[in-house]
């Protein structure tokens, strides 16, 4: 029986000084809720999607000019068989036209319902996470026409990233409406 013993009591004290010379576990933080989209320019503003609102982002395709449209309707493109319309977000809302070049600009691809869209924006800077606590519900200096599409601001790193409501801004009648007369 004292053989059992002694294996026993070794392991015991082993396990108490361990324990004494142990530290204690890090400080656990809290981790922080995150919101992502997809981040864009136009007209030098930070704008982001929400992540479930663009489907695809490409670079400007090829595309043909349409007659008789408004002018931020730049023609339809050929993407994988499916005729995808080309608009200019920052020609629709009148915003002042940036010096990008084409090979910078993007097409945030968005279908919502019927409607499939391509919005061309002036840059994206991919995916964007903001700590939920830090959204804001007002946005001053919203350009006019764009305010009703603009829900709430993040801030990061000293920036201000609007939400755009791309699914909105596809019900909204007169982005619908393309034809000039």
């Amino acid at each position: 029986m004292s053989a059992q013993i002694a294996p026993f009591a070794v392991f015991s004290d082993i396990a108490k000084r361990s324990k004494s010379f142990a530290e204690g576990l890090p400080a656990q933080e809290e981790a922080v809720e995150l919101w992502n989209g997809i981040g864009f320019t136009l007209a030098g503003e930070h704008y982001v999607a929400p992540m479930g609102e663009v489907t695809e982002i490409l670079h400007l395709p090829r595309f043909t000019q349409i007659p008789g449209v408004k002018n931020w309707m730049h023609g339809l493109a050929n993407v994988r068989g499916r005729l995808l319309p080309i608009m200019d977000l920052g020609q629709f809302f009148e915003l002042s036209k940036t010096s990008m070049s084409s090979r910078e600009r993007r097409v945030l691809v968005v279908e919502h319902g019927d409607v499939l869209s391509g919005l061309v924006v002036d840059s994206v800077q991919g995916m964007q996470y903001f700590a939920v606590d830090r959204f804001q519900d007002t946005v001053e200096n919203v350009a006019r026409p764009m305010a009703p599409f603009i829900n709430g601001a993040y801030v990061k790193n000293d920036e201000i990233w609007k939400v755009f409501s791309a699914f909105t801004f596809t019900e909204n009648p007169n982005f619908l409406n393309v034809s000039q007369w």
